[in-house]
């Protein structure tokens, strides 16, 4: 029988921050977090409640409403067989609901927020929550970013010690958040590329440049013009990692592709494009 422990909050007091290092503490590989099944930092199944349009619509995709991403869900938990679980809610009654749409067992032991967090720790996070509307989800942001292509995803690592990384989380803002979401145009994406592209040694300019947006990220076509005498296969993987760094990096977008001609070959004495 698997046994569900429970981590007690209102929104916005720092439980996701804290559930990573908490299921550590207790040796518990599985969190149950707003609506998303996590194992060791992976997303394994179902939909963040944070990419809900409203407050209400995130309340019950947290809380598994829909049937298909209930099952979802809880067929992975049942194929998975684990032998603890940790679930988030900002009550008792939230957390039964949850573990009674999933077949789960009532928890066997509560643990509140104030147990884990200084009081200090959770008026900054009420803080950051309301001020900058940001919200923390217990998993790697290269995990997060498959599920929210077009939001701004930014990594949080904690550390430990000085140079060992502990863990890392990432944050979102979502649509619901009073401060809305961000939404980076195709000429921003394009003028990013092109600025990154230039950084590369031996690119004389830009020729051409197109992108792709959808629902799972973004695709570049970059077109450029390279010095004479500059051996071309190098520089175009260079570009195309530069691009993809600065994009992810600076913009916080899943890049699915780049793709990088080289369209002109001019004398170093040209002027760049």
């Amino acid at each position: 029988m698997v046994e569900v422990y429970a981590l007690i909050g209102p929104a916005g007091t720092g439980k996701s921050h804290r559930a990573g290092m908490l299921a550590r503490r207790l040796g518990i590989e599985y969190v149950i977090d707003d609506g998303l099944l996590i194992k060791g930092g992976r997303i394994l199944a179902g939909v963040s409640a944070k990419r809900e349009e409203t407050q209400f619509a995130a309340v019950r995709r947290a809380i598994f409403s829909d049937p298909q991403h209930r099952e979802e869900v809880a067929r992975m938990l049942r194929e998975e067989m684990p032998d603890r679980v940790l679930v988030l809610g900002t009550s008792r009654e939230m957390v039964h609901r949850i573990t009674d749409a999933l077949d789960l067992p009532r928890p066997e032991r509560y643990l509140d927020i104030s147990e884990v967090a200084t009081p200090e720790e959770i008026r900054l996070a009420r803080h950051i929550r309301r001020v900058e509307g940001k919200h923390v989800i217990p998993a790697p942001t290269m995990e997060v970013k498959r599920s929210f292509a077009g939001y701004l995803v930014l990594p949080l690592r904690l550390r430990k010690r000085q140079m060992e990384v502990f863990a890392e989380k990432s944050i979102v803002r979502p649509a619901y958040s009073s401060l809305g979401r961000f939404f980076i145009s195709d000429s921003a994406v394009r003028d990013l590329a092109e600025a990154a592209a230039r950084e590369v040694e031996g690119v004389a300019g830009i020729t051409g440049a197109q992108v792709r947006s959808g629902p799972e990220g973004v695709s570049l076509c970059l077109d450029v013009a390279v010095y004479y005498g500059t051996f071309i296969p190098p520089l175009l993987r260079a570009v195309q990692e530069r691009v993809r760094e600065r994009l992810e990096s600076l913009a916080g977008l899943t890049v699915i592709k780049v793709e990088v001609w080289a369209r002109r070959v001019v004398s170093s004495s040209s002027p760049r494009d």
